[in-house]
């Protein structure tokens, strides 16, 4: 069976048992912040889905489960050859693409800046400098959750993406379906929120460009380690959102312009863009000496 019939098999599985579970798990369809705690942990199970996609896919095709060597399954964990180092990366780089978003945010939008802003997030002042440190441990902690995202999105999707089209065509168009997978929780404002121009519309064109941008970090520590657990570290840190500078940025305070509503959005995606230039030249440079 070709690459290319896998992965429709695999995409058509996973989209399809993802968004019935979004339907089922709300289906009066209330808004993130107005379904209670419990359902929003009911919906959040979906992020399970694309690793089961993953392994029904390789059931049906019979492609089995190799943890090493081409076409492996890149469940397997490994330090050999410095491949620890991607790991620790894992847990670093949210934490600083976090603080230079949220420096740029400032930089564009300096009347969000709020010197008591932390307070509103019961995290004292002493406290909010080892908030990065609580970010990482619980990310680490829940990335069990992570991994039902990356053990599918990184460890099928985007294997097969690349043996079938170049890497950049592979990584835009690995982003966008990664982020239309989010289409249904944008449409409720779980990424977003609903109070803005556009919605949902606008909510998944932007997550679509995040997706494609975090996307390329994530496949790349993916890569490098030969294993998806890094990238499921990575996501789940990144969804503890690290930070010190957090604590003093009130988005009510943004300025009523579209640069000022989107400011937090566009420092995301300049420093996420700094991360994927070095990597991109850094796999260049791997595949030069490679050849």
């Amino acid at each position: 069976m070709s690459d290319k019939k896998r992965l429709l098999i695999y995409l058509g599985l996973t989209f399809s048992i993802s968004f019935a579970w979004f339907f089922i798990a709300n289906p009066d369809r209330s808004t993130w912040e107005g379904m209670g705690n419990m359902r929003q942990s009911f919906v959040a199970l979906g992020m399970m889905f694309p690793v089961i996609g993953n392994v029904l896919t390789r059931v049906i095709t019979r492609e089995g489960f190799k943890f090493r060597g081409e076409d492996n399954s890149y469940f397997g964990i490994s330090f050999k050859d410095k491949k620890w180092f991607y790991y620790i990366a894992a847990c670093l780089i949210p934490w600083i693409v976090y603080e230079a978003a949220n420096a740029i945010t400032l930089a564009l939008a300096p009347s969000m800046f709020d010197s008591e802003y932390y307070l509103s997030l019961d995290i004292e002042k002493r406290m909010l400098v080892l908030f990065p440190v609580y970010a990482i441990v619980t990310g680490l902690v829940v990335s069990f959750a992570a991994f039902g995202e990356e053990g599918g999105w990184r460890g099928y999707m985007m294997p097969k993406l690349m043996k079938i089209m170049n890497r950049p065509a592979a990584l835009i168009i690995g982003g966008i379906i990664w982020g239309l997978w989010h289409a249904p929780l944008t449409c409720i404002g779980h990424n977003f929120g609903t109070d803005y121009p556009g919605f949902p519309y606008v909510g998944i064109v932007k997550m679509c460009v995040f997706c494609t941008l975090l996307g390329i970090i994530l496949t790349f520590v993916t890569e490098m380690s030969g294993s998806v657990w890094p990238a499921a570290f990575m996501h789940a840190i990144f969804n503890s959102s690290p930070s010190i500078l957090q604590g003093f940025i009130n988005s009510d305070k943004a300025p009523d312009t579209f640069l000022g509503r989107n400011a937090g959005f566009v420092g995301m995606v300049l420093a996420l863009l700094t991360v994927d230039i070095i990597i991109m030249v850094k796999w260049r440079k791997i595949e030069k000496e490679g050849k």
